[in-house]
């Protein structure tokens, strides 16, 4: 039977005094492509919402059930933060420095201020709110189960954008994840303004696309630090 979110680390800091407790996911660190985005949540707590029995983890839910509990979390929950960081700058600062800094964007951008933040697997040391990060959150605890939807089906629509933007890459399909098509299309067309050009798969396609041109010059290759 697997494990359903729940919201015993919320309890647990509710008899400690802590009313607004925010919980924060992301979704698109692995990706190859677009932002990586963070949502914080404060649920309202106690309370008797009969939908979150039906919250997951998003990486559990089909589309039709993520849109559909995005809608209601959003409309119910006590407050909602979304932060975005697009690739330019996860290229420039890394990925994990990245995803702390859409999670803070989040919080900032939360209507409320909140007493406490309960974090999938990392902690935010530059953000002074007390805070614990939580092994599998998203598939532990309600409030962050919650953030992770809001985070996937926002980046969902922003991807969906980019494929009008950008077509060939069939970003509304994989949402600029290492699939077979997303890698043959970027062999084909070359990286789009929204690769992330220091992830190993698509450095090493530019990284052999140039070779390759070089080769065909008939120069030599030069020594030159990968992009």
């Amino acid at each position: 039977m697997p494990h359903l979110p729940n919201f015993d680390h919320e309890n647990e800091l509710k008899s400690q005094g802590y009313e607004l407790i925010a919980g924060i996911d992301e979704v698109g660190r692995g990706a190859l492509a677009g932002p990586v985005v963070a949502s914080a949540v404060i649920l309202p707590h106690p309370n008797n919402l009969p939908w979150l029995g039906l919250v997951r983890d998003s990486k559990e839910l089909d589309s039709k059930k993520r849109e559909s509990l995005f809608d209601l979390i959003s409309k119910e929950a006590v407050a909602v933060g979304i932060g975005v960081v697009p690739s330019q700058v996860i290229d420039s600062i890394n990925i994990l420095k990245a995803t702390k800094l859409a999670m803070m964007q989040a919080v900032e951008k939360l209507p409320k201020q909140p007493h406490f933040l309960i974090i999938d697997r990392v902690t935010l040391s530059q953000c002074p709110i007390p805070q614990r990060g939580i092994t599998r959150g998203d598939k532990l605890c309600l409030s962050i189960a919650c953030a992770s939807i809001i985070a996937k089906v926002a980046r969902d629509r922003m991807m969906e954008e980019f494929d009008q933007t950008y077509p060939g890459y069939g970003f509304a399909r994989h949402k600029g994840y290492g699939t077979g098509e997303h890698l043959s299309s970027l062999r084909k067309l070359g990286p789009s303004p929204i690769h992330r050009l220091y992830f190993a798969p698509v450095r090493n396609i530019i990284t052999s696309q140039s070779i390759l041109s070089l080769k065909g010059r008939g120069a030599v290759q030069p020594e030159f630090p990968l992009p």
